[in-house]
């Protein structure tokens, strides 16, 4: 009797199991196991004070009248109820008050949150301190033109953000099909850009043959730095998490040296290998379930296999 090994994999909230025989079984492969840190709020406070390639935020921040924090949706679990209220201390310690502050939700193309999902995302006290608001990608009005890139794409970027003195991103870093890996300025574009920007920036990731996904440097990440210079982004505070949404590292600092740094560490959390390609894989994308559109990311990972 041939013997058959179980599997089980997270399927919402719940779990699904499937029972694959022993000698058609090539391998499970997951993220790595990295360590976390004891406390979330300390790696979160020693990455502000020690800045990648930039100065620190209460430096950046002193003669601010406007300062802007760009923050990810619930599509990613990204601990902003954590990170806003320490970036909100430095901004106060370098004398920017909560009335001067605005979070710009990146929602891209994704559906706007509702006000419930945005008080589970960053936390009744932000919600309370500062204004919080979606990014609107289909309103012209919303956006500011800034041309074009050097390569011709147009630029269209929330205009809350451009009538910053100061825009801060905050996000995750973790292999994408699209830019290789989300992070850095991705916050920018996809995150405040308007849908004619984000349409023509994600075509050039099909000019190519196979996915971009842990790709560090690629045409899609190029554009969307040179995007997010125009915009004004001037620091990221990105997070590694491990599979369980716990914080493996934070890095903050220049948005494109902060990020490199951090894609070192997402490949020592993300970076898999398997000995061989193989004709069935039976993969699952969660976290990423909160709808079609965030589930199909799996698939990405899976044809590398």
């Amino acid at each position: 009797m041939t013997t058959r090994i179980p599997i089980t994999i997270p399927y919402g909230a719940a779990t699904r199991t499937v029972h694959i025989a022993a000698d058609n079984l090539l391998g499970v492969y997951a993220p790595g196991g990295a360590p976390v840190v004891p406390d979330a709020a300390a790696e979160i406070v020693r990455a502000l004070a020690a800045p990648i390639g930039a100065p620190t935020l209460v430096e950046a921040a002193r003669g601010c009248r406007r300062v802007v924090i760009v923050a990810d949706d619930n599509t990613r679990p990204t601990p902003t109820g954590v990170i806003v209220p320490l970036l909100l201390a430095a901004l106060n310690a370098a004398g920017v008050p909560d009335d001067a502050i605005r979070v710009v939700i990146a929602l891209g193309t994704h559906r706007p949150m509702t006000p419930d999902e945005i008080v589970a995302k960053f936390g009744q006290e932000v919600v309370r301190r500062v204004a919080v608001e979606n990014h609107e990608a289909f309103d012209p009005a919303a956006l500011v033109d800034l041309g074009t890139t050097p390569s011709g794409v147009p630029v269209l970027v929330n205009r809350t953000v451009m009538e910053a003195d100061l825009v801060i991103g905050v996000g995750s870093i973790v292999p994408h099909h699209i830019p290789g890996f989300s992070g850095g300025a991705k916050i920018i574009q996809p995150g405040v850009c308007g849908e004619r920007t984000t349409g023509e920036v994600h075509l050039l990731s099909v000019r190519r043959e196979g996915s971009l996904l842990g790709v560090q440097e690629n045409p899609v990440r190029a554009e969307m730095e040179v995007i997010a210079e125009q915009a004004g982004l001037r620091a990221i505070l990105n997070t590694v998490l491990d599979t369980q949404g716990r914080l493996v590292a934070a890095v903050y600092g220049d948005p494109r040296a902060a990020f490199r740094r951090g894609v070192a560490i997402s490949r020592t959390v993300y970076g898999v290998p398997a000995p061989e390609r193989t004709e069935i894989v039976l993969a699952g994308s969660h976290p990423c379930d909160i709808e079609f559109w965030q589930a199909h990311k799996t698939l990405y990972a899976a044809e590398l296999v």
